[in-house]
């Protein structure tokens, strides 16, 4: 059976990714965006979510999450915004029943309690326990969203480890994983190089390492 797309995300980092799309010139780490806890991980394709801060008609910070397939990555963009949140710990258990992949917030969530023991990834700006509602309104969903300064898509694919988060574009998904595993495997020889006694220098030169992530 051949690896799919996902497997084959999930068996890579974000520095190996980010590396791969370095070289690429893709435009792809989610500044400012972490983990709520270091373990975490997340891997899938993006559904997307933007707010706006209220006005006249209050709006909803959107029942979404019953719609959405299992291995989706919510991305929701709040604007940066750290002084009202649109995740807490109702949207973290649904999710976990429904096995979404994950979320990633430009903005903050609540409830990390709730989050850390479900262990259910999440990746933000921080937490903070002030409600988004009428506060925050659902702008759209399923558009291009900005998530830390990187353009995210729907159906793009994201990864998120204790590094932060990454995204791959999903018209050149193929061509990141190809740089990606090359990249990865280089690494993995030069480690065992040095663990064979090899100097770390000679073994950056035998496998290229200076020019692993330049442009080509």
């Amino acid at each position: 059976m051949s690896t799919t797309i996902l497997e084959r995300v999930k068996a890579l980092s974000c520095t190996d990714l980010s590396d791969a799309m370095d070289r690429l010139g893709i435009p792809c780490q989610c500044a400012g965006i972490m983990p709520i806890d270091r373990s975490f991980r997340l891997a899938g394709r993006a559904w997307t979510l933007r707010y706006g801060p209220v006005g006249q008609d209050p709006g909803t910070v959107g029942d979404y999450i019953d719609d959405l397939d299992a291995d989706t990555v919510i991305v929701l963009d709040n604007n940066g915004r750290v002084d009202a949140t649109v995740w807490g710990d109702l949207l973290t258990s649904t999710a976990t029943s429904r096995k979404i992949a994950g979320t990633v917030i430009d903005g903050v969530c609540r409830d990390i309690d709730r989050i850390v023991e479900l262990s259910y990834p999440i990746f933000s700006r921080g937490n903070w326990m002030r409600t988004g509602k009428d506060r925050v309104r659902v702008e759209a969903t399923q558009v291009p969203v900005s998530i830390g300064g990187i353009r995210v898509e729907p159906g793009d694919w994201i990864k998120g480890d204790g590094d932060g988060v990454v995204v791959i574009p999903a018209a050149r998904v193929e061509e990141v994983l190809a740089a990606a595993e090359e990249i990865h495997a280089a690494e993995d020889a030069i480690r065992e190089a040095v663990e064979g006694g090899k100097s770390l220098r000679q073994a950056r030169i035998d496998w290229g390492y200076h020019k692993l992530q330049t442009r080509r």
